[in-house]
């Protein structure tokens, strides 16, 4: 357990890093502003550019699994690695293979993904509401935002594919780069 002193000690050191490198942040911040805005304004393309670049890490974890599982080879739980691993390459080469047809799967697994989560927040908030009063509703309006976003992703397929991972994809990267620019200029700017 952190106590105060420590917590405070933690919290004043990571401030003072973050003020040293706020150059960094920023650069970051306004590079996935950028890739974020590029994504809302062409989403088939970046929808493509993601599940390709989900591809190469497929490939890539799951050969380094398979190397990483046969130097241990003699370490418990051998074959539910290997198949791991194996799953991993043949995700990726299926991935890369097809990259359009991948990006409709993608959408799919991504709709019941929010619908899953939707569900799931919802419940959250709907438990929690007594030890978060005042804050509950924004869980449950969260929860409903999720079901809402997986609704007009499964019932707009297939045509949804074209444009539902660019679009959220790059609604992160813009909020992202926006919260990262927000930090590296407050802190440019405090007194730490």
């Amino acid at each position: 357990m952190t106590s105060p002193e420590e917590f405070a000690r933690l919290q004043s050191a990571m401030s003072r890093a973050v003020k040293a490198h706020w150059k960094a942040f920023l650069f970051e911040g306004i590079l996935l502003v950028i890739l974020g805005i590029a994504a809302l304004i062409l989403p088939p393309l970046a929808s493509l550019a993601i599940t390709i670049f989900l591809g190469w890490m497929f490939l890539i974890s799951g050969i380094g699994g398979l190397v990483v599982t046969f130097w241990a080879r003699n370490m418990p739980g051998f074959w539910w690695s290997l198949i791991s691993a194996a799953l991993a390459v043949l995700a990726g080469m299926v991935l890369l293979a097809r990259p359009m047809q991948a990006v409709l799967t993608l959408t799919i697994v991504l709709g019941a993904y929010f619908l899953a989560e939707g569900v799931a927040t919802i419940m959250y908030a709907l438990e929690h509401r007594r030890e978060l009063t005042g804050r509950w509703s924004w869980l449950l309006i969260s929860g409903l935002v999720d079901i809402v976003i997986s609704f007009l992703v499964i019932t707009g397929l297939p045509s949804s594919a074209e444009w539902a991972i660019g679009i959220l994809v790059g609604i992160n990267l813009l909020f992202g780069g926006a919260t990262l620019i927000g930090i590296s200029l407050a802190a440019r700017n405090s007194n730490t």
